[in-house]
């Protein structure tokens, strides 16, 4: 049976085609999750500098014989990094043959592997232009940021492909309503704030909360420390936003967007807990770890709820 699409014709693939290349696109979103979460365990171990500054060669060879532990970190960052490239790359070429010219899978899987590019080469930049380990400069957190935002699309990218790679025709996204839509900036802003408070935790660990505190207001504090500040604040108000968004989506969208809404409720209410244990515990890099996680997870479901209640 044909059908067409965009002046597209081809012909239906079976709907277990459709439901595979869905599952795999989410497993492959889950797996740069990891990779994700591996990259903040480089930084919060300052092993940003386990490979020297050398890209791609580790130390100047391929593989690293008697590395240190930092350099086990870091080889494995970029080995595992390396194999998201080539499992988003397949996830493109599998879209371009099931899928249509114009349909929104083809677009989001595409737009992945651009991403993930674009992905790997800041991670090239952190380790070429020395941003690594104790470095403290504007321009790391800078970068951090940009990095952190990439990051960010290409999770969206990824889930995007996902949702619209779950069936040939139907899934058509006309919009979402706007506390749902000016959530996702916010979302953005918060981790960039997240991510800037992470470098700080790294560079100036506290003894107690009480010398973080005096660290943070000190006349001669870096401006990591006083950016550090801004992030618990920017938390809460990002959180009256976002389970605004959820809140309306329970209440104007369709059965899914609703579920979806309870979710990213939960999430946040998880996050926050997260936040506050971890600035009780003094950031300890395995509660680093659960935070972005966790700030991941929300920020995936923000997608998923975006592109429910858009749906028709």
């Amino acid at each position: 049976m044909a059908h067409v699409l965009e002046g597209a014709r081809i012909e239906r693939a079976p709907r277990s085609d459709y439901r595979r290349f869905s599952l795999f696109a989410w497993g492959l979103l889950g797996y740069n999750l990891l990779v994700v979460l591996w990259g903040a365990l480089v930084r919060a171990t300052g092993s940003g500098a386990g490979c020297g500054d050398r890209w791609p060669l580790c130390n100047g060879v391929v593989v690293p014989r008697a590395p240190r532990i930092e350099t086990v970190i870091e080889f494995t960052h970029r080995a595992t990094s390396g194999l998201a490239l080539v499992g988003v790359a397949g996830l493109c070429v599998w879209a371009v043959r099931l899928f249509p010219r114009g349909h929104r899978a083809r677009l989001f899987a595409a737009l992945s592997v651009v991403f993930l590019f674009a992905e790997a080469l800041l991670g090239a930049g952190l380790v070429l232009f020395q941003y690594v380990e104790h470095n403290a400069s504007a321009g790391r957190a800078a970068y951090l940021a940009a990095h952190l935002v990439n990051t960010q699309i290409l999770l969206a990218m990824l889930a995007g492909t996902a949702w619209f790679g779950a069936a040939p025709l139907w899934r058509q996204w006309r919009g979402a309503p706007k506390p749902i839509v000016a959530a996702v900036p916010v979302a953005i802003i918060v981790a960039v704030s997240g991510a800037i408070a992470a470098l700080g935790d790294t560079l100036y660990p506290a003894a107690s909360m009480a010398s973080g505190i005096r660290q943070e207001f000190s006349s001669a504090a870096s401006a990591l420390l006083r950016l550090r500040v801004l992030h618990p604040a920017l938390a809460v108000v990002s959180a009256i936003v976002l389970v605004a968004a959820a809140v309306s989506a329970r209440r104007a969208g369709p059965p899914a967007a609703a579920r979806m809404g309870t979710l990213v409720a939960l999430l946040v209410f998880g996050q926050l807990v997260v936040g506050v244990l971890n600035m009780v515990l003094l950031a300890p890099v395995w509660m680093q770890i659960v935070h972005l996680l966790i700030a991941d997870l929300l920020w995936v479901a923000l997608v998923v709820l975006t592109l429910e209640v858009g749906s028709d």
